[in-house]
């Protein structure tokens, strides 16, 4: 059961309040922002609540037990403090949220009623729309390995193993032209077997997209040019002349593992296990049956 500071139930017998909500948000590397629905800012423990973001919230839905909180809000982008590009590019992914009913006569005063972490966020040339995600969420997420026949490991991570800094696995390469933001021309990876680097991570060291990574869907090499495709648009638009690294990519087969890597001793998938029709098999006639073998 909540506390609720005695000023503030005394405003809530009288029915009569001057109460408002109170957003902070903590983004993983960078300040911490406000926004109130307040008419004026705010300011409390260090941080300026910004009145002019026209940010408003939904109804939370509490519960007792382990089920998960549900809340979204709202707002038109009017802030400076929130830029379209760092949304598009996951700079509030997973930040911290806590939301607050503060009297914003005496904002020392105020409950919070929210505590959680930013989920999706959609938008459009205006306004968003953000999912926030109570403290119970991560305990909705799958936990520990699956068994599956393909590696569930990254090339190069340390479950791996593999030094994805030797020779032939890495390159350096420039966008020589565009076709659209997944599709472009480059130059520097002429060396490189055709289909090298599909599904491999591409990490831009220059140009707006710098520090970012992508993924790649598929790595061609044509007679006049060597073509990338990205798995999505990178956050902008990629520009003649951006420069990258590239490391080359694992379908996440054993058979890849051993002939293109030499890596199979650490192979994280189980390319052996059964599979579903396995279960539903039944004995053949005129196979002889002692236990040994199953036959094909």
């Amino acid at each position: 059961m909540r506390a609720i500071p005695p000023s503030m139930q005394a405003q809530l017998d009288s029915g009569v309040t001057t109460f408002c909500h109170c957003w902070r948000i903590d983004p993983p590397y960078a300040l911490p922002i406000g926004f109130t629905d307040h008419d004026e800012d705010i300011a409390f423990d260090g941080v300026v609540f910004e009145a002019a973001s026209a940010f408003q919230g939904t109804t939370i839905e509490r519960s007792l037990g382990l089920a998960i909180d549900n809340l979204t809000a709202a707002g038109a982008l009017q802030s400076d403090r929130i830029r379209e590009e760092d949304i598009d590019c996951g700079a509030y992914d997973g930040a911290a949220v806590r939301l607050w009913l503060v009297d914003w006569r005496a904002p020392d005063s105020r409950l919070l009623l929210f505590k959680g972490e930013i989920g999706e966020i959609s938008h459009g040339s205006v306004g968003f729309e953000v999912e926030l995600r109570g403290l119970s969420e991560p305990l909705n997420r799958p936990i520990g390995r699956r068994f599956l026949k393909v590696c569930d490991a990254e090339v190069g991570d340390g479950r791996c193993g593999f030094d994805t800094q030797l020779p032939g696995f890495r390159g350096q390469g420039t966008v020589a032209s565009l076709a659209d933001s997944r599709n472009f021309r480059v130059a520097g990876l002429s060396e490189f077997d055709d289909r090298w680097f599909d599904e491999g991570v591409l990490t831009w060291t220059s140009g707006r997209n710098a520090g970012r990574r992508s993924r790649i869907r598929s790595h061609l090499r044509g007679d006049d040019a060597t073509r990338l495709e990205l798995l999505e648009p990178p956050a902008f638009q990629p520009e003649s002349g951006d420069t990258f690294d590239i490391v080359a990519g694992c379908d996440k087969r054993a058979g890849t593992c051993r002939s293109k890597f030499m890596n199979i001793r650490n192979f994280r998938g189980f390319p052996y296990i059964p599979g579903d029709s396995w279960i539903a098999t039944t004995p053949a006639e005129g196979m002889i049956h002692d236990g040994g073998r199953r036959g094909s």
